[in-house]
C-alpha cells in the first residue's frame, strides 16, 4: 500500500516520474547484467580446447547468443505491445539464468553450449525496457539513468562474482549462476514500478511524436527515408560497440597486464565515476526543446568521445599517464559516445522528423550491427595471427576504430542537418505562399 500511494503521488510530479522510471530502469537494467557478465570475472586459468583459451570460448559463444538476440530483436522488439512487457522480461531472464544452471552442472568443455543459451535471451531486454521511457520529455533523463547501468552494472556484478569467488569460495562453474539470483528480488522490483508508469500525456506526444509498434510496411518506409543516415549510424555504432565490448568483457586480462590482476574493486573504482559524469551530460539535453538542435549535441557529445578515448590513448601509449587513468578515461570517452545512442540520439532523431514509431526498430539494427563486429574481432585476435597482449590489442582498437568514428559522427551530422532544413523548408512553403 505504501508503494502504491507512493506511486500515485510521483504521478503528479513530471520531475519525479523522470527520477522514479529513470531509477527503476537503472536497476531492472543493472539487474540483467548479473545474469551475463559476472563470468568475465573469472579466469579459468590452464584451460584450453582445441588450443584456444577456454574463455575466450565462453566469450564468443555468449556474444554469438546475443548477437542472434539483437538481430530477432530488429522486429521482435519494434512489433512488441505494451501490455506484454513484463511477461516477456521474465521469460528472457528466466531461460537466461536456466542456462547458467546448465553451464554450472555440465563439464567443461560441453558447458560452452550454455552460454549460447544464456546470451541468447538476453539481447532482447533493453528493448522491453526502453518501451517504458522513450516519447516523453523527461526521455533523455530517464535514458541517462537507465544507461548508467552500462557502465556500473558490469563493473558491480564482476565485483560480486569475484567476491563470491574469494569471499564464499563459489567455484568459476557456480559463481554466474550464484550472481544470478542475487539479484533475482531487485529485478522484480524494478519491472513491477515500470509496468505502474504512467503512459506518455499529450504533451509529451506532441513534443516527441507518438510511440506505436512499427509493421513490416512501416519499417520499410522508414529504412527508405533516412537510409543514408541510418548507415552512416550504424558504421559508428560498429565502432562503438567492439571497442567497448572487447574493454568489457576482457576487463580481467586487461587489468592482469597493466598489473592489477585479481583486484576485485578495480572494476567498480573505474566504471562509477564514468557512469556518474557520463549521466549528468547526457541527461543536460534533456534541457534542450528544440529537437533538431539536441539532435546535433548528440553528435557533439558522440565525437567529443570518440577524441576523449583516442586522445587518452595517445597519452598512455607515450608514457604520458598510468594506466588507471587511461582505462577511466578510455572508458569515459568511449561511454560519453555509447551513451547517446541507447539513450538520446535515436528519441531526438524520431521526435526531429516527427516519425510515428519506436526507437527500438533502429537501435536493433545498430545493436545487431555492432555485436557482429564485437563477433569478428574477437575471432579476429584469436585466430587472425595477431600476437598482441590484450591491453596493447585494447589501444590499437581504440585507436582505429574510434578515428573512424569521429569521421563518421561529423558526415552523420551533416547528413542529418540537411535533411531536417531541407524538411523545414518544405513545411514553411505553403505558409509562406
Amino acid at each position: 500500500m505504501v508503494v502504491v500511494s507512493f506511486l500515485s503521488g510521483v504521478r503528479r510530479h513530471p520531475m519525479a516520474i523522470n527520477v522514479v522510471a529513470g531509477s527503476a530502469a537503472f536497476l531492472a537494467y543493472a539487474s540483467m547484467y548479473a545474469f551475463r557478465k559476472p563470468f568475465t570475472a573469472a579466469a579459468f586459468e590452464g584451460m584450453h580446447y582445441a588450443g584456444v583459451d577456454y574463455k575466450v570460448w565462453l566469450v564468443i559463444a555468449q556474444v554469438m547468443g546475443y548477437m542472434l538476440s539483437k538481430v530477432r530483436g530488429i522486429t521482435w522488439i519494434a512489433e512488441i505491445q505494451r501490455q506484454r512487457r513484463a511477461r516477456t522480461l521474465t521469460g528472457l531472464i528466466g531461460f537466461s539464468w536456466i542456462a547458467l544452471l546448465g553451464f554450472a552442472l555440465i563439464p567443461a568443455p560441453w558447458n560452452i553450449p550454455f552460454l549460447f543459451l544464456n546470451g541468447l535471451p538476453l539481447g532482447m531486454v533493453w528493448g522491453v525496457i526502453f518501451g517504458y521511457l522513450e516519447g516523453r520529455r523527461g526521455t533523455e533523463l530517464m535514458g541517462a539513468l537507465m544507461c548508467a547501468s552500462f557502465i556500473v552494472g558490469s563493473g558491480v556484478v564482476k565485483t560480486v562474482g569475484m567476491w563470491l569467488m574469494l569471499r564464499w569460495h563459489v567455484s568459476e562453474f557456480w559463481m554466474p549462476f550464484t550472481a544470478g539470483f542475487l539479484f533475482i528480488v531487485p529485478l522484480y522490483a524494478a519491472t513491477w514500478v515500470l509496468e505502474h508508469l504512467p503512459p506518455p500525456d499529450a504533451a509529451d506526444i506532441a513534443a516527441r511524436s507518438a510511440r506505436i509498434p512499427m509493421d513490416a510496411t512501416t519499417r520499410r518506409a522508414f529504412l527508405a527515408r533516412f537510409l543514408p543516415g541510418i548507415a552512416m549510424i550504424v558504421m559508428a555504432y560498429v565502432a562503438l560497440t567492439v571497442t567497448r565490448d572487447f574493454r568489457d568483457n576482457f576487463a580481467a586480462e586487461i587489468w592482469a597486464d597493466l598489473g592489477r590482476g585479481g583486484d576485485a574493486s578495480v572494476f567498480t573504482e573505474t566504471e562509477a565515476p564514468i557512469a556518474v559524469a557520463v549521466l549528468i551530460i547526457t541527461a543536460f539535453t534533456m534541457a534542450v526543446r528544440d529537437n533538431l538542435k539536441a539532435l546535433m549535441i548528440n553528435h557533439v557529445l558522440i565525437f567529443g568521445g570518440f577524441a576523449v578515448a583516442v586522445f587518452s590513448t595517445w597519452l598512455h601509449n607515450h608514457g604520458m599517464i598510468d594506466p588507471l587513468s587511461w582505462i577511466g578515461f578510455s572508458g569515459f570517452g568511449l561511454y560519453l559516445a555509447y551513451v547517446p545512442y541507447n539513450a538520446t540520439f535515436f528519441e531526438r532523431m524520431l521526435a526531429t522528423f516527427r516519425v510515428t514509431g519506436n526507437v527500438g526498430f533502429i537501435m536493433y539494427i545498430a545493436d545487431s550491427s555492432g555485436y557482429m563486429g564485437s563477433v569478428v574481432v574477437i575471432l579476429v585476435k584469436e585466430f587472425g595471427g595477431v600476437h598482441l597482449s590484450w591491453a596493447s590489442f585494447y589501444a590499437d582498437t581504440v585507436m582505429t576504430l574510434s578515428g573512424v568514428g569521429m569521421f563518421i559522427t561529423l558526415v552523420s551530422a551533416f547528413y542529418f542537418y540537411e535533411k531536417a532544413r531541407r524538411a523545414r523548408e518544405l513545411v514553411a512553403m505553403p505558409a509562406a505562399a
